[in-house]
């Protein structure tokens, strides 16, 4: 988490109590348009989610000492991105 930006939950600008509310009549179902072949080609599945990174990384399990994670926290935020940085150095 960003330490500059607040955490706050997202606001939605609907009444969701009223959307979870209303129930749909069958009326409303002739509002809808036909689904046509042409409009299921032109969809398209939007997976979201982060880009796939170039350099990706794996996860590993590493035990080390107390003293020398608690050194590395107390660098700040991005102590894990630093302390990577470091070790692939080779020094």
């Amino acid at each position: 988490m960003n330490a500059n930006k607040p955490a706050s939950r997202p606001s939605f600008k609907s009444d969701l109590n009223r959307v979870d509310a209303h129930t749909v009549s069958a009326g409303e179902y002739d509002e809808l348009p036909e689904l046509t072949d042409g409009m299921l080609a032109r969809a398209k599945v939007n997976k979201g989610g982060r880009p796939v990174s170039a350099h990706p990384r794996k996860l590993i399990s590493l035990r080390l000492p107390v003293d020398v994670i608690e050194r590395w926290k107390a660098t700040g935020p991005g102590w894990q991105t630093r302390m990577a940085e470091r070790l692939s150095q080779g020094h």
